[in-house]
């Protein structure tokens, strides 16, 4: 009776947990930060730079109340030291992906913010199974304007679509 109290009732507990404990397991999800792709005739503002740098944590938030999401950081020095020059992590998914895998997200978004015009820009991101290097969805949002609330209302949009493909295909292991 003493063995089934101290071996299998704690074994039979940690059994429990592993199978029950991971079923409602946060999505893993790495945002790595968005290249500026400022095409117009005065590119590469200090305003556009920062511009840009503000949608990854925009994102992550997003992200976070949009569903149930561990962000995954990598470090400005992790992502440059896998990215050969600039887009190559944007086209090049299978490294994308390696980079998520090696911090264990389940899904990594990469993307950029594209302004053709001064009038607006694209927030377009790739959604990126880390397990299989497959992208399985890419996303153009149009951001009519520059101000911060039209940048915010892009995120969440952002969000929502990333959310909608990641519950539909759950972790795809």
């Amino acid at each position: 009776m003493n063995i089934i109290k101290g071996i299998v009732a704690p074994g039979l507990l940690l059994f429990m947990l592993l199978i029950f404990g991971t079923a409602n397991a946060a999505e893993r999800i790495a945002i790595l930060s968005f290249e500026l792709n400022d095409i117009t005739s005065l590119p590469n503002t200090l305003a556009e730079q920062i511009r840009t740098a503000s949608i990854k944590p925009l994102l992550e938030q997003a992200m976070i109340q949009t569903g149930e999401y561990e962000i995954i950081q990598i470090s400005p020095e992790q992502q440059k030291a896998s990215n050969a020059g600039f887009g190559y992590l944007f086209s090049f998914h299978d490294i994308a992906a390696k980079l998520g895998k090696g911090v264990n997200a389940d899904w990594i978004i990469v993307g950029q913010h594209s302004k053709p015009s001064f009038l607006f820009s694209y927030l377009i991101a790739h959604v990126i199974n880390a397990h299989t290097g497959k992208s399985v969805a890419r996303y153009d949002i149009e951001l009519k304007g520059n101000h911060e609330k039209v940048m915010q209302r892009g995120v969440r949009k952002l969000a929502r679509e990333i959310d909608r493909v990641i519950v539909g295909l759950g972790k795809g292991d």
